[in-house]
């Protein structure tokens, strides 16, 4: 004779609460077997090993109605714990992301700018951020001949996006915050769009100095405070530029390197190397314009 528990008795041997045997009953997940004369639910061992089966699916985290799929056998085991791991890893990636926000905010300064991109960067997907950036990379080189000689800042921003590593540092996503801030800004969008249709314009390479040579003999000028437009300025821009080079082509080569050397780009490249986990590399930017303020007063 088949022995059928009560619902207070399956309770007592499972574990888990009769109320919460109820609501699965009534759910259709966990039918009854029959009922007693006095209208009481009961269970034969076949309810109780899927009553186990309930239970640790639900522990595992999955709804109701992947439960009832399973015990259909319309979905395997498998299959749905492989796709709840997904869900898991993405939550899991969700949380690393706040608890770094959190760590930002804890001991950072605050201000209402920087508590709303806080804000957008734990809301949006790891699909939407990507977005905000390719976004700002096509609406920036729009129309632009990727192929130009003088088109390396479009090529370089298309084939390096900016995307928040998995298992993110506080310092990356302070990075990232401060690099959605960046090209949200229109300014920020207009001086890229402007290098972007001057290289794109460009039939060949503006002239420019050595970059090897202006980091050698610019960057202790600089470091010394010499002022570029005095005469030992000048003899510092003699080892850089050829001397013969005439006024004329001075400042075509100091508008060429003005127009592609500017700190907040610059900055841009800093951030995705903190992205990408890239050593740091110290800044250019101002060496070039003592380069550049050298070139104007000759």
């Amino acid at each position: 004779m088949t022995t059928l528990l009560t619902i207070g008795q399956l309770a007592r041997r499972s574990g888990v609460p009769a109320r919460t045997i109820r609501f699965w009953s009534d759910e259709g997940v966990l039918p009854e077997t029959d009922r007693s004369r006095g209208n009481y639910r009961r269970y034969d061992a076949r309810a109780v090993a899927r009553l186990d089966l309930v239970r640790t699916l639900r522990e595992l985290g999955l709804g109701l109605d992947d439960v009832r799929l399973v015990l259909e056998r319309r979905r395997s085991v498998q299959e749905v714990a492989a796709a709840h791991v997904q869900a898991i890893d993405t939550r899991i990636r969700a949380l690393r992301v706040q608890r770094a926000l959190c760590t930002l905010l804890a001991g950072g300064e605050w201000s209402e700018r920087k508590a709303s991109l806080m804000n957008d960067l734990a809301r949006l997907s790891a699909a939407e951020r990507q977005q905000m950036i390719d976004e700002f990379v096509d609406a920036t080189f729009a129309g632009t001949d990727p192929q130009a000689a003088g088109a390396g800042i479009a090529g370089a921003m298309r084939s390096m996006p900016a995307e928040l590593p998995t298992d993110p540092t506080t310092e990356q996503v302070a990075a990232w915050i401060e690099l959605a801030e960046l090209v949200g800004d229109p300014a920020f969008r207009a001086r890229v769009r402007e290098m972007a249709v001057a290289g794109s314009r460009s039939t060949g390479a503006p002239p420019s100095p050595d970059p090897s040579a202006v980091t050698e003999h610019a960057g202790p000028a600089l470091a010394a405070g010499v002022d570029p437009a005095s005469e030992q300025g000048q003899q510092v821009l003699a080892r850089i530029v050829d001397p013969a080079l005439d006024r004329a082509g001075r400042r075509e080569m100091a508008d060429g390197l003005a127009t592609f050397t500017d700190i907040r780009v610059e900055r841009y490249w800093q951030l995705l190397g903190v992205l990408n986990g890239w050593d740091p590399a110290p800044s250019s930017v101002p060496v070039f314009e003592w380069v550049i303020a050298a070139l104007r007063a000759g």
